[in-house]
Protein backbone atom coordinates (compact mmCIF):
# COMPACT_ATOMS: atom_id res chain seq x y z
CA UNK A 1 0.00 0.00 0.00
CA UNK A 2 1.08 3.43 -0.69
CA UNK A 3 1.74 6.12 2.26
CA UNK A 4 -0.52 8.58 2.90
CA UNK A 5 1.91 11.60 1.02
CA UNK A 6 2.16 9.17 -2.24
CA UNK A 7 -1.30 7.41 -2.43
CA UNK A 8 -2.44 9.67 -5.65
CA UNK A 9 -0.95 8.80 -8.55
CA UNK A 10 1.94 11.48 -9.04
CA UNK A 11 0.81 11.27 -13.27
CA UNK A 12 -2.09 12.22 -12.78
CA UNK A 13 -1.67 15.96 -11.98
CA UNK A 14 -4.54 18.50 -11.56
CA UNK A 15 -5.11 22.18 -11.82
CA UNK A 16 -3.52 23.92 -8.67
CA UNK A 17 -6.64 26.60 -8.33
CA UNK A 18 -9.14 23.51 -8.84
CA UNK A 19 -7.92 21.91 -6.07
CA UNK A 20 -7.72 25.31 -3.89
CA UNK A 21 -11.29 26.05 -4.77
CA UNK A 22 -12.36 22.41 -4.38
CA UNK A 23 -10.14 22.32 -0.38
CA UNK A 24 -12.14 25.45 0.46
CA UNK A 25 -15.50 24.32 -0.59
CA UNK A 26 -14.94 20.97 1.40
CA UNK A 27 -17.14 22.60 4.21
CA UNK A 28 -20.00 21.47 2.34
CA UNK A 29 -18.97 18.18 3.05
CA UNK A 30 -18.62 18.12 7.11
CA UNK A 31 -21.44 15.97 7.58
CA UNK A 32 -20.07 12.60 5.48
CA UNK A 33 -18.45 9.46 7.44
CA UNK A 34 -15.44 10.19 9.16
CA UNK A 35 -13.77 7.35 7.50
CA UNK A 36 -14.38 8.81 4.15
CA UNK A 37 -12.63 12.57 5.37
CA UNK A 38 -9.90 11.30 7.05
CA UNK A 39 -8.95 10.71 3.07
CA UNK A 40 -9.98 13.47 1.58
CA UNK A 41 -6.17 15.27 1.32
CA UNK A 42 -5.07 12.11 -0.08
CA UNK A 43 -7.96 10.61 -2.08
CA UNK A 44 -11.16 12.45 -2.47
CA UNK A 45 -9.78 15.90 -3.30
CA UNK A 46 -7.53 14.77 -6.29
CA UNK A 47 -9.95 12.67 -7.57
CA UNK A 48 -12.40 15.59 -7.84
CA UNK A 49 -9.75 17.84 -9.30
CA UNK A 50 -8.66 14.81 -11.79
CA UNK A 51 -12.59 14.51 -13.00
CA UNK A 52 -12.90 18.52 -12.80
CA UNK A 53 -10.18 18.16 -15.63
CA UNK A 54 -12.75 15.94 -17.65
CA UNK A 55 -15.32 19.00 -17.63
CA UNK A 56 -13.15 21.54 -18.53
CA UNK A 57 -12.07 19.90 -21.83
CA UNK A 58 -15.48 17.74 -22.95
CA UNK A 59 -17.43 20.09 -25.59
CA UNK A 60 -20.71 17.88 -23.85
CA UNK A 61 -21.61 17.16 -20.19
CA UNK A 62 -19.08 13.98 -19.72
CA UNK A 63 -20.23 11.21 -18.43
CA UNK A 64 -18.86 9.41 -15.09
CA UNK A 65 -19.42 6.32 -14.09
CA UNK A 66 -18.56 4.55 -10.79
CA UNK A 67 -18.60 1.16 -10.74
CA UNK A 68 -18.30 -0.64 -7.68
CA UNK A 69 -20.11 -3.77 -5.33
CA UNK A 70 -22.92 -3.07 -2.83
CA UNK A 71 -21.75 -0.69 0.22
CA UNK A 72 -18.40 0.22 -1.78
CA UNK A 73 -19.32 3.51 -1.44
CA UNK A 74 -21.07 4.81 -5.19
CA UNK A 75 -23.65 6.64 -3.63
CA UNK A 76 -21.58 8.98 -1.12
CA UNK A 77 -18.61 9.29 -3.63
CA UNK A 78 -21.43 10.70 -6.38
CA UNK A 79 -23.47 12.94 -3.63
CA UNK A 80 -20.04 14.68 -2.94
CA UNK A 81 -18.72 15.45 -5.71
CA UNK A 82 -22.11 16.83 -7.19
CA UNK A 83 -21.70 18.61 -3.78
CA UNK A 84 -18.78 20.41 -3.66
CA UNK A 85 -18.36 21.04 -7.37
CA UNK A 86 -21.72 23.19 -6.74
CA UNK A 87 -19.88 25.16 -4.04
CA UNK A 88 -16.77 25.43 -5.56
CA UNK A 89 -17.54 26.04 -9.57
CA UNK A 90 -21.27 26.48 -9.59
CA UNK A 91 -21.71 23.35 -11.43
CA UNK A 92 -24.41 21.77 -12.21
CA UNK A 93 -24.22 18.18 -11.51
CA UNK A 94 -26.87 14.83 -12.27
CA UNK A 95 -26.57 11.84 -10.20
CA UNK A 96 -28.04 8.42 -12.11
CA UNK A 97 -28.16 5.40 -9.77
CA UNK A 98 -28.68 2.67 -12.36
CA UNK A 99 -30.82 1.29 -9.35
CA UNK A 100 -33.57 4.30 -10.00
CA UNK A 101 -33.70 2.16 -13.06
CA UNK A 102 -34.98 -1.28 -12.51
CA UNK A 103 -37.90 -2.57 -14.19
CA UNK A 104 -40.91 -2.35 -12.32
CA UNK A 105 -42.17 -5.31 -10.45
CA UNK A 106 -44.59 -5.68 -12.87
CA UNK A 107 -42.51 -6.12 -15.94
CA UNK A 108 -40.11 -7.98 -13.86
CA UNK A 109 -43.11 -10.55 -12.95
CA UNK A 110 -43.54 -10.41 -16.77
CA UNK A 111 -39.74 -11.57 -17.51
CA UNK A 112 -40.28 -13.76 -15.05
CA UNK A 113 -42.82 -15.36 -16.93
CA UNK A 114 -41.87 -15.68 -20.28
CA UNK A 115 -38.17 -15.43 -19.96
CA UNK A 116 -36.93 -17.23 -16.42
CA UNK A 117 -38.33 -17.43 -13.03
CA UNK A 118 -35.04 -15.58 -11.43
CA UNK A 119 -35.63 -12.58 -13.30
CA UNK A 120 -38.04 -11.17 -10.73
CA UNK A 121 -35.30 -10.31 -8.63
CA UNK A 122 -33.93 -7.07 -9.40
CA UNK A 123 -29.94 -6.56 -9.96
CA UNK A 124 -28.87 -8.23 -13.07
CA UNK A 125 -28.47 -6.99 -16.38
CA UNK A 126 -31.90 -7.06 -17.72
CA UNK A 127 -33.62 -6.00 -14.89
CA UNK A 128 -32.84 -2.47 -15.79
CA UNK A 129 -34.79 0.31 -17.97
CA UNK A 130 -31.61 0.47 -20.16
CA UNK A 131 -33.76 2.61 -23.39
CA UNK A 132 -35.10 4.98 -20.61
CA UNK A 133 -31.76 5.36 -19.06
CA UNK A 134 -30.08 5.70 -22.93
CA UNK A 135 -32.83 8.71 -23.18
CA UNK A 136 -32.37 10.34 -20.13
CA UNK A 137 -28.46 10.92 -20.94
CA UNK A 138 -29.58 11.99 -24.16
CA UNK A 139 -32.05 14.47 -22.65
CA UNK A 140 -29.98 15.42 -19.46
CA UNK A 141 -27.02 16.24 -22.34
CA UNK A 142 -29.42 19.23 -23.97
CA UNK A 143 -30.83 20.28 -21.12
CA UNK A 144 -31.41 24.07 -21.66
CA UNK A 145 -31.92 26.75 -19.09
CA UNK A 146 -35.17 26.86 -17.39
CA UNK A 147 -36.20 23.29 -18.36
CA UNK A 148 -36.26 20.40 -16.15
CA UNK A 149 -35.96 16.40 -16.84
CA UNK A 150 -37.72 13.83 -14.39
CA UNK A 151 -34.50 11.09 -13.10
CA UNK A 152 -36.33 8.34 -12.23
CA UNK A 153 -36.12 6.99 -8.34
CA UNK A 154 -36.82 3.35 -6.88
CA UNK A 155 -37.81 2.17 -3.61
CA UNK A 156 -36.53 -0.97 -2.74
CA UNK A 157 -38.47 -1.69 0.26
CA UNK A 158 -41.45 -1.65 -1.81
CA UNK A 159 -39.21 -3.14 -4.62
CA UNK A 160 -41.06 -1.06 -7.25
CA UNK A 161 -40.67 2.25 -9.20
CA UNK A 162 -42.04 5.33 -7.65
CA UNK A 163 -44.75 7.17 -9.46
CA UNK A 164 -43.59 10.05 -12.03
CA UNK A 165 -44.56 12.67 -9.14
CA UNK A 166 -41.85 11.37 -6.81
CA UNK A 167 -38.87 11.67 -9.59
CA UNK A 168 -36.16 13.81 -8.80
CA UNK A 169 -36.36 17.10 -11.34
CA UNK A 170 -33.21 18.60 -12.10
CA UNK A 171 -32.76 21.88 -14.45
CA UNK A 172 -30.79 22.29 -16.75
CA UNK A 173 -28.23 23.21 -18.37
CA UNK A 174 -26.09 20.66 -17.42
CA UNK A 175 -22.42 20.58 -16.80
CA UNK A 176 -21.48 16.66 -15.59
CA UNK A 177 -23.45 13.47 -15.13
CA UNK A 178 -22.41 10.89 -12.20
CA UNK A 179 -23.87 7.32 -13.28
CA UNK A 180 -23.00 4.82 -10.28
CA UNK A 181 -24.15 1.78 -9.94
CA UNK A 182 -22.93 -1.84 -8.95
CA UNK A 183 -22.78 -3.38 -12.65
CA UNK A 184 -21.83 -0.05 -14.62
CA UNK A 185 -18.97 -0.87 -17.08
CA UNK A 186 -19.54 -4.71 -17.04
CA UNK A 187 -18.75 -6.47 -19.91
CA UNK A 188 -19.85 -9.74 -21.55
CA UNK A 189 -17.87 -12.84 -21.03
CA UNK A 190 -17.49 -16.27 -23.74
CA UNK A 191 -20.17 -18.22 -22.90
CA UNK A 192 -17.84 -21.08 -22.39
CA UNK A 193 -17.61 -19.27 -19.01
CA UNK A 194 -20.77 -19.84 -18.09
CA UNK A 195 -21.01 -23.46 -18.25
CA UNK A 196 -20.47 -24.16 -14.42
CA UNK A 197 -22.45 -23.51 -11.30
CA UNK A 198 -20.98 -21.43 -9.02
CA UNK A 199 -22.91 -21.01 -6.46
CA UNK A 200 -26.46 -22.97 -4.53
CA UNK A 201 -28.72 -20.56 -6.57
CA UNK A 202 -27.28 -21.37 -10.01
CA UNK A 203 -27.10 -24.78 -9.60
CA UNK A 204 -30.62 -25.19 -8.30
CA UNK A 205 -32.78 -22.18 -10.05
CA UNK A 206 -30.88 -21.98 -13.28
CA UNK A 207 -30.42 -25.61 -14.12
CA UNK A 208 -28.84 -25.44 -18.15
CA UNK A 209 -27.89 -21.63 -16.95
CA UNK A 210 -30.42 -20.48 -18.98
CA UNK A 211 -30.90 -17.49 -16.86
CA UNK A 212 -26.90 -16.77 -16.92
CA UNK A 213 -26.75 -17.26 -20.76
CA UNK A 214 -30.02 -14.40 -21.04
CA UNK A 215 -28.01 -12.25 -18.58
CA UNK A 216 -24.93 -12.11 -20.65
CA UNK A 217 -26.40 -11.60 -24.08
CA UNK A 218 -27.60 -8.55 -22.39
CA UNK A 219 -24.46 -7.44 -21.53
CA UNK A 220 -23.29 -8.24 -24.82
CA UNK A 221 -25.31 -5.79 -26.34
CA UNK A 222 -28.03 -3.42 -24.92
CA UNK A 223 -25.57 -2.78 -22.09
CA UNK A 224 -22.81 -2.71 -24.15
CA UNK A 225 -24.56 0.39 -25.96
CA UNK A 226 -26.05 1.87 -23.08
CA UNK A 227 -21.88 1.24 -20.99
CA UNK A 228 -20.70 3.21 -24.08
CA UNK A 229 -22.09 6.45 -23.75
CA UNK A 230 -19.43 6.42 -20.33
CA UNK A 231 -16.42 8.72 -20.76
CA UNK A 232 -14.31 8.08 -18.18
CA UNK A 233 -14.71 5.11 -15.86
CA UNK A 234 -13.61 4.55 -11.75
CA UNK A 235 -13.65 1.64 -10.05
CA UNK A 236 -14.37 1.62 -6.55
CA UNK A 237 -13.05 -2.03 -6.19
CA UNK A 238 -14.47 -3.73 -3.47
CA UNK A 239 -12.24 -6.78 -1.13
CA UNK A 240 -14.65 -9.54 -1.50
CA UNK A 241 -17.72 -11.16 -1.58
CA UNK A 242 -18.17 -11.37 1.79
CA UNK A 243 -17.77 -7.48 2.48
CA UNK A 244 -20.46 -7.28 -0.28
CA UNK A 245 -22.70 -9.26 1.63
CA UNK A 246 -21.94 -7.23 5.03
CA UNK A 247 -22.37 -4.58 3.61
CA UNK A 248 -25.53 -5.21 1.76
CA UNK A 249 -26.85 -6.14 4.83
CA UNK A 250 -26.18 -2.89 6.39
CA UNK A 251 -27.85 -1.58 3.61
CA UNK A 252 -31.33 -3.18 3.69
CA UNK A 253 -30.90 -2.29 7.40
CA UNK A 254 -30.96 1.18 5.85
CA UNK A 255 -33.08 0.71 3.13
CA UNK A 256 -35.92 0.57 5.55
CA UNK A 257 -35.03 3.07 7.99
CA UNK A 258 -35.46 5.29 5.42
CA UNK A 259 -37.97 4.37 3.25
CA UNK A 260 -39.44 6.64 0.11
CA UNK A 261 -42.81 4.73 -1.45
CA UNK A 262 -45.72 3.31 0.68
CA UNK A 263 -46.21 0.36 -1.32
CA UNK A 264 -45.96 -3.63 -0.16
CA UNK A 265 -43.17 -4.07 2.36
CA UNK A 266 -40.66 -6.39 0.17
CA UNK A 267 -37.91 -5.93 2.52
CA UNK A 268 -35.61 -9.27 3.13
CA UNK A 269 -35.08 -10.87 5.89
CA UNK A 270 -31.61 -12.51 6.69
CA UNK A 271 -32.52 -15.84 4.48
CA UNK A 272 -33.72 -13.85 1.88
CA UNK A 273 -30.86 -11.44 1.58
CA UNK A 274 -28.00 -14.27 1.66
CA UNK A 275 -30.63 -15.86 -1.53
CA UNK A 276 -30.41 -12.44 -3.19
CA UNK A 277 -26.75 -11.53 -3.18
CA UNK A 278 -26.09 -14.74 -5.02
CA UNK A 279 -27.58 -13.16 -8.43
CA UNK A 280 -25.04 -10.82 -8.07
CA UNK A 281 -22.26 -12.91 -7.20
CA UNK A 282 -21.24 -14.14 -10.59
CA UNK A 283 -21.18 -10.32 -11.87
CA UNK A 284 -19.07 -8.92 -8.97
CA UNK A 285 -16.34 -11.41 -8.85
CA UNK A 286 -16.30 -11.13 -13.03
CA UNK A 287 -15.85 -7.50 -12.01
CA UNK A 288 -13.31 -8.25 -9.51
CA UNK A 289 -10.86 -10.14 -11.81
CA UNK A 290 -11.60 -8.16 -14.91
CA UNK A 291 -12.79 -4.19 -14.75
CA UNK A 292 -9.76 -2.88 -13.29
CA UNK A 293 -8.02 -3.71 -16.87
CA UNK A 294 -9.99 -1.57 -18.51
CA UNK A 295 -11.55 1.06 -16.52
CA UNK A 296 -9.57 4.47 -16.68
CA UNK A 297 -9.30 4.79 -13.11
CA UNK A 298 -9.30 1.83 -10.31
CA UNK A 299 -9.26 2.53 -6.07
CA UNK A 300 -9.33 -0.74 -4.21
CA UNK A 301 -11.16 -0.71 -0.72
CA UNK A 302 -10.22 -2.48 2.25
CA UNK A 303 -12.47 -4.05 4.61
CA UNK A 304 -12.62 -0.68 6.60
CA UNK A 305 -14.03 1.08 3.52
CA UNK A 306 -10.91 2.97 3.57
CA UNK A 307 -8.89 3.14 -0.06
CA UNK A 308 -6.00 0.88 0.01
CA UNK A 309 -4.59 2.25 -3.59
CA UNK A 310 -5.55 4.30 -6.62
CA UNK A 311 -4.32 2.71 -10.05
CA UNK A 312 -4.75 4.25 -13.41
CA UNK A 313 -4.99 2.03 -16.43
CA UNK A 314 -5.39 1.99 -19.75
CA UNK A 315 -9.56 2.35 -19.92
CA UNK A 316 -10.38 0.90 -22.56
CA UNK A 317 -14.06 -0.28 -23.26
CA UNK A 318 -14.24 -3.38 -25.55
Amino acid sequence: MKTHENLWPAELAQDSEDLALLDQASVVLSNFPKTWLCQWQEVWLPLAGWLASKKRYAALPPIIGIHGGQGSGKSTLSLALAKIYKEAFNWNVAIVSIDDLYLTHAEREELAATVHPLLITRGVPGTHDYELGQTLFGKLRRLSAGHKVAIPAFDKVSDDRLPEDQWHQIEGPIDMILFEGWCVGCQAVPEQALEQPINDLEEKEDIGGHWRRWVNEQLKYHYHDWFNAIDTLVMLKVPDMQAVSRWRTQQEEENIRNRRGDGEDRSLDEMALARFIQHYQRLTEEALSSLPSYADLVLTINHQHCVDSVIQTDGRLA
